[in-house]
């Protein structure tokens, strides 16, 4: 069989000799035909493998919240989803049907962030005073309430997990010091950080309460949270407290970091902006790779202000917000939108399935 240029669009020239004196033989065999599929798909050009145009947005679900903000994705079935008006929705057939109640004698509580352990185990937390966490050990049938706080000003952003037992809760500043409370029976009690030991916050700085994506914990337990405002800083822990300036857009109280997203304690990502002028992009997305400590912009912005951010691969990022929902194919270097805007966007810890709420419930497919 005769081997020319046009039987093998975008592979060289010199390549095809090389091939057809050594292959003068050349017969149809299982072996070699894999040889040329290898060698085919190397030539490609990378635009022909994966494109920002092959993702979109699928909305699955309508919801009864108004406003969804918790989201905690167990796997690709099983998915926990909470908002206003005290409500938790959850889906075990990957969002097909949901589930949605409201936690008893909390019908004005604004559930802002949100951890499932499974299909049975939840928790969720208020933003605003006073502080409330609950807790379901039956799929929200019945919930418990595990820690109160009427303390004036007192305002929690996020809470996670590290394992099954050890958990975090971030809130906003009280007499200059960040507010840290843990829990080390899996969310059955919390109890506060000592007073000496919380995180200096400057004059305006704050955690937003976006998308419950403002803090990220790693093995090791390794916290990250960020902050806006007046200045947008970067935390990292393990047993003691850093704080990192991040060069994002800062100054008021519109301003700053709102989410956050770690692939290792390396390599991760901060976006955010300004929520009062949603279409700009100066300043709203940094990119870091020694962990925080330094921080560089994409080549390409996403197109404006951002709440959620998530890790899809090393090379597959998803970001979103009232501007919209970008994506990113190569690490974050570069956003292209490819839908409408969510609060928050997550992954699933046990599968590979992406999910957005906002005022409904979607899902990343591709084409």
């Amino acid at each position: 069989m005769k081997m020319s240029q046009k039987y093998l669009p975008g592979v060289p020239s010199n390549t095809l000799q090389w091939l057809i004196v050594n292959n003068r033989s050349f017969r149809f065999s299982r072996t070699l035909l894999l040889i040329w599929t290898c060698v085919i798909v190397s030539f490609l050009p990378a635009k022909a493998q994966n494109k920002p145009a092959d993702y979109h947005i699928k909305t699955i679900a309508n919801t009864p919240v108004k406003s969804i903000r918790g989201l905690s994705v167990v796997t690709d079935d099983v998915i926990w989803a909470s908002g206003t008006g005290g409500q938790v929705g959850k889906s075990t057939d990957g969002g097909t049907h949901w589930q949605w109640t409201k936690v008893s004698g909390c019908d004005s509580c604004d559930w802002r962030s949100l951890y499932a352990f499974d299909a049975h185990k939840a928790i969720v937390l208020n933003a605003g005073a006073p502080a409330h966490i609950f807790l379901t050990e039956d799929g929200g049938t019945t919930w418990q309430r595990v820690f109160f706080d009427a303390t004036p000003g007192i305002f929690f952003d996020a809470l996670n997990f590290f394992n099954e037992q050890e958990g975090i809760a971030i809130g906003d500043p009280l007499q200059n010091k960040f507010i840290i409370i843990r829990t080390h029976d899996g969310g059955k009690s919390w109890q506060q950080d000592a007073p000496a030991s919380l995180p200096d916050a400057a004059q305006g700085e704050a955690i937003f309460a976006a998308s419950g994506t403002s803090l990220v914990t790693l093995p090791g337990n390794k916290v990250y949270f960020a902050t806006g405002g007046t200045v947008s800083h970067l935390f990292t822990s393990g047993n003691n407290w850093n704080a990192y300036t991040v060069p994002v857009v800062q100054g008021t109280s519109t301003t700053g970091i709102f989410s956050i997203a770690f692939l290792n304690a390396k390599q991760g990502i901060a976006v955010g902006g300004d929520y009062k002028q949603d279409t700009a992009r100066h300043g709203n997305c940094m990119l870091t790779n020694n962990g925080g400590r330094t921080w560089y912009p994409p080549v390409t912005a996403p197109g404006g202000y951002k709440s959620g951010v998530a890790y899809i691969t090393p090379q597959l990022l998803i970001t979103t917000g009232t501007s919209g929902t970008d994506i990113s194919v190569n690490g974050g270097k570069s956003w292209n939108k490819i839908g409408d805007g969510f609060n928050v966007v997550v992954r699933a810890r046990k599968g590979t399935r992406v999910f957005l709420a906002g005022k409904d419930i979607a899902v990343l497919s591709t084409r």
